[in-house]
């Protein structure tokens, strides 16, 4: 799984880097412009928005499972609390995947027309962060804190989560700055005030999840080093 988002979440940057290369040698005439506008054009912009389906829906059932099995009485009596207790504890995640599924899938599948293949591109690079989060999480249960592999891909997190998933919001607006002529600032009151909107509710749940990230990071880099027993 790790691997998998890896590969998703680098997949259209690369794409997208070799068909600007590809245009550039094959139309030596035409712009550099000309090729970026060409390269963010692709299918795949539209159909990989179907492994979304299933994998938001695997990714809610794990998480489920995780509580099941933490909470380990596993009658059936006990399901609807442990399931009201999952509900309690992933409030944030569960409404980040049910707003994935019910509104940014019908939007990039359906809703956009063909526009915005660019930023849809943009969005999924946002679990570039993902494979880093979860070999965290695989680290500590595997109780290796103390290693410099667990340091190392928490620097790692702080930084592919910070760059792939809250600076790249001012970078879409600052790419379509660029394109219109306008400043970065200038963006967000020339576009359609539901873009505005839309963004919003993307980033914010980014950003708690980011202070969590940097307080969790402070607490391992201040943490005294262990002493050894005499």
């Amino acid at each position: 799984m790790l691997l998998t988002l890896a590969c998703g979440s680098l997949f259209f940057p690369g794409l997208f880097a070799l068909c600007t290369w590809g245009l550039r040698r094959a139309r030596p005439a035409w712009t550099d412009s000309d090729c970026v506008m060409i390269s963010t054009r692709h299918w795949l912009a539209r159909e990989y928005v179907w492994f979304l389906i299933p994998y938001m829906i695997y990714d809610s059932y794990a998480m489920y499972l995780c509580e099941w099995y933490r909470i380990g009485d596993q009658s059936r009596r006990q399901s609807l609390t442990t399931f009201q207790s999952f509900l309690s504890k992933n409030r944030l995640m569960i409404t980040h995947h049910a707003v994935i599924l019910f509104v940014l899938v019908p939007v990039a599948q359906k809703l956009r027309g063909d526009l915005g293949d660019f930023f849809v591109g943009c969005i999924f690079t946002a679990e570039l962060s993902t494979p880093f989060v979860s070999l965290g999480r695989v680290l500590i249960q595997l109780k290796q804190q103390h290693t410099l592999l667990y340091k190392v891909n928490g620097i790692l997190t702080l930084t592919t989560f910070l760059c792939c998933r809250i600076l790249l919001f001012p970078f879409m607006y600052w790419s379509y700055g660029q394109q219109q002529g306008l400043s970065l600032l200038q963006v967000p009151f020339n576009i359609p005030f539901y873009c505005n909107v839309a963004n919003g509710f993307l980033i914010a749940p980014q950003i708690y999840w980011f202070s969590l990230l940097c307080k969790k990071a402070t607490r391992l880099f201040d943490a005294p080093p262990a002493r050894k027993d005499g």
